[in-house]
């Protein structure tokens, strides 16, 4: 059945409404529970798009939709955003790092519990902070604002798989902001010791962006060996994600500030 969106800043779009070309806010259809079951496991994406611009949200939506991905609600603020992922439970959230309302960080924190739900955020290029905290609260993906519409796309399809995306101007400002930071713990030296020389060479690599692919190939070895590898040292040091072990690297003084220049594309 169709709904007025009145109160809210956010909308739940069906694809009708957009082919109309009509200005003013149609009735809306909102895409059922039942769809959800449709995500990445049949080829499709869905995004929720947070943005508190209507032009940009826009599009935002141009650059997405088509062949794999659909866009099925937008949000102007950050307690739409919320309600909107709980209701509509999309795969990826792309969401801008300065929301009005609700403060981005906490509506990524009340998005946490939503299964199967991943938070790519839009940022500013002077926003590290955002970033730090973003990524602490569980974003799997940030990207420039100046952002290529092809990497707008892969990354988003990579944050769908599950993968986790730095913009390559995001990442050497990031890990240098997340290290610098007084409350910051490197991993204990039990913890460090637990590992051979063969997977803290992998961290390295995986603190410098490089896939399992690329991991098997700088090492001579199969790629099997190579997520192995990767396996192992995040057990041992208690990594959640491959994201959270480019942190530990850094850390752990295994890699420096300056070796992720390149597009983190962190393969599971």
């Amino acid at each position: 059945m169709g709904v007025k969106v009145c109160a809210m800043t956010a909308t739940v779009l069906a694809p009708a409404a957009f082919a109309s070309g009509r200005t003013s806010r149609p009735r809306l259809e909102l895409v059922g529970q039942t769809q959800r079951a449709q995500g990445p496991r049949t080829g499709e994406i869905r995004v929720l798009i947070a943005h508190g611009q209507t032009l940009v949200r826009a599009g935002l939506r141009g650059l997405l939709e088509g062949g794999s991905i659909s866009v099925v609600g937008e949000a102007g603020g950050g307690d739409d955003a919320v309600t909107l992922a709980r209701r509509l439970r999309p795969d990826v959230v792309l969401m801008d790092a300065t929301l009005p309302g609700l403060d981005a960080v906490e509506a990524i924190k009340q998005m946490a519990p939503i299964p199967d739900l991943r938070v790519m955020m839009l940022t500013a290029a002077d926003a590290d902070g955002i970033v730090f905290t973003s990524l602490r609260a569980g974003v799997r993906g940030f990207l420039a604002q100046d952002t290529e519409p092809a990497e707008l796309v892969r990354a988003v399809r990579l944050v769908a798989r599950g993968e986790a995306h730095l913009s390559p101007s995001v990442a050497d400002r990031l890990i240098a902001e997340y290290v610098s930071q007084p409350d910051i713990k490197a991993p204990s030296n039990d913890l460090l010791e637990e590992l051979t020389n063969r997977e803290r060479e992998v961290v390295a690599l995986v603190a410098r962006g490089l896939t399992n692919q690329e991991i098997a190939e700088h090492l001579v070895v199969t790629p099997g060996t190579a997520k192995t590898h990767v396996s192992r040292a995040m057990v041992k040091l208690h990594a959640r994600d491959r994201a959270q072990l480019v942190v530990i690297a850094y850390e752990a003084g295994l890699a420096s500030p300056g070796a992720a220049s390149r597009s983190l594309a962190i393969a599971t």
